[in-house]
């Protein structure tokens, strides 16, 4: 028998769907939606370059009365399922929900900042050293300048770059993690 209160459920969707799902599925009567997304900005080969994920990819929040709304949200635009446990929908309580929006700062859209940190990883993008691996030594000037441990030519070498031509291995939710 279905539930006649209104509970929040966990719904997957289609791959980098999630908030194209949960905006559709605003349009049923009865039903909340909430899906929560980081912006951040990374360094790529080309340079600088904003990306907007979802925090939990392939999965959004809606809140309704499955007695009511089950078969119109399961079969709304972009829902693969609502995830269950054994055949039974298994809510999420309005607590967690809270808490989530809490560490999101009660904005759908966290912008995070990734920081490069002494010790990282990191790869030149630009110059006639592009590709190459080295190691955060020192972070100079605010984020601007950083010296970098590179083993060239058969030594290591501390060069220092502008950071902004930095490929760093740490990942916008690894530092959302470490928040």
């Amino acid at each position: 028998m279905l539930s006649d209160q209104p509970a929040w459920y966990v719904i997957h969707s289609k791959p980098k769907c999630e908030h194209l799902a949960a905006a559709m599925m605003l349009g049923l009567p009865e039903v909340q939606t909430y899906c929560p997304r980081i912006r951040f900005q990374r360094n790529t080969r080309r340079g600088k370059v904003w990306f907007l994920e979802a925090l939990f990819p392939s999965y959004f929040f809606a809140r309704f009365v499955p007695a009511q709304s089950l078969r119109a949200v399961r079969h709304s635009q972009n829902v693969i399922r609502i995830v269950d446990f054994g055949d039974q929908m298994v809510s999420v309580s309005d607590r967690v929900i809270q808490l989530i929006r809490e560490e999101m700062d009660g904005q759908d859209i966290k912008e995070v900042q990734v920081d490069m940190k002494v010790g990282d990883t990191v790869e030149l993008t630009e110059g006639p050293m592009r590709g190459l691996k080295g190691i955060v030594n020192s972070i100079h000037s605010g984020q601007d300048r950083v010296k970098i441990l590179l083993e060239f030519l058969g030594r290591e070498s501390l060069v220092e770059v502008n950071a902004s031509k930095l490929l760093t291995e740490q990942t916008a939710r690894q530092t959302l993690a470490g928040s």
